[in-house]
């Protein structure tokens, strides 16, 4: 059904938007009435299905690009086309991530840098990019996806624990930089969700790791969606905070 009625002249930008978590939030901030910046690594014919959704059933204008957030000028090319679009940028969420799971030792250099430049260099680009937009129009909000491993690490995820942690201080860091311009950093730590992420465990597996979870089960990527929404509509003064989402579970 389509629902024009919910416009708010806000923009956001989503990184790894075309599936699981960052799908979600775009579809819960077109519900709301955001126009939407979006991208993904490769699934381009999967984001501008999902951009033609938006926009059908919430009336709100959605972009779309492809590229790797690791690479500063596609970043750079993406915030400029955005702001040219939408004459501002209102959110910014940066949530595209990968997963290498495996012993450090058998991590290839080549491993290591490209799992580093996506989870970790992707937020370093956006939000070094987009902070002067928001700064001179006093206004704007900063959201990561993190993860739990980056509160507490994880054997055989020691690449991808590294990148969350250094998210999490980066987000506790650039909090207080941005706390006097009235800009709020704040991240997510998730615990399990389901996703095409966790999907490579067997029935057998997805049901002890539910077991280990207090709340015993998985959390839905809605869910993280409806989490996200309600901490970049929050008073400005939560920032600088690493916001556990993991049912009881760390």
């Amino acid at each position: 059904m389509t629902n024009q009625t919910n416009h708010i002249n806000k923009t956001a930008i989503i990184t790894g938007a075309s599936r699981g978590i960052g799908a979600a939030i775009a579809k819960k901030f077109a519900s709301c009435g955001y126009n939407l910046s979006l991208c993904c690594r490769s699934a381009s014919d999967t984001l501008k299905e999902l951009a033609g959704e938006l926009h059908s059933n919430y009336g709100v204008d959605v972009l779309c690009y492809t590229g790797n957030v690791g690479d500063f000028y596609f970043a750079q090319d993406m915030i400029t086309k955005t702001i040219s679009h939408f004459g501002h940028i209102d959110v910014l969420v940066n949530n595209a991530g990968i997963s290498h799971i495996g012993l450090l030792s058998d991590m290839t250099p080549e491993e290591w840098s490209n799992i580093v430049s996506v989870n970790l260099t992707g937020v370093f680009n956006f939000s070094k990019l987009i902070i002067p937009h928001m700064v001179a129009e006093k206004s704007g909000r900063i959201l990561q996806i993190s993860s739990v491993w980056g509160n507490v690490g994880a054997s055989c995820e020691v690449a991808y624990s590294a990148c969350k942690g250094g998210i999490n201080a980066f987000t506790k860091a650039l909090g207080k930089e941005l706390a006097p311009s009235h800009i709020p950093v704040n991240a997510i730590a998730c615990g399990v969700i389901d996703t095409d992420m966790n999907r490579c465990f067997d029935e057998a597996e997805r049901a002890e790791l539910a077991d280990e979870i207090p709340a015993g089960r998985f959390a839905t990527a809605d869910e993280v969606a409806d989490m996200a929404y309600s901490v970049i509509t929050a008073s400005d003064y939560l920032t600088g905070q690493i916001i556990t989402f993991d049912g009881g579970w760390i």
